[in-house]
């Protein structure tokens, strides 16, 4: 069975902060470019539904029926009331 040393620490803590400092590298490197891809894809699925709805509202459908209005009810006279003292 193998025990901690010291050694073993120091090599782990080494791996850890290597790893570390090689992974902001590649982030600092790669995060434009995946940026750029993310605001891309974004743009295009607005623009597709900017399109759609554009579509939508320049022909509306045929089976769409319009709804008569409701007339206002007529509720009365309007009353001015006196203050009484």
């Amino acid at each position: 069975m193998d025990t901690a040393s010291v050694p073993g620490f120091i090599r782990t803590l080494f791996y850890i902060i290597l790893f570390y400092y090689l992974f902001k590298f590649a982030m600092r490197l790669l995060a434009p470019y995946l940026m750029q891809k993310v605001a891309k894809k974004a743009e295009e699925h607005i623009k597709k539904q900017f399109e759609q709805q554009q579509q939508q509202y320049q022909s509306p459908t045929e089976n769409s029926q319009e709804v008569p209005k409701k007339e206002k009810k007529v509720v009365g006279d309007y009353i001015d009331y006196e203050e009484v003292e």
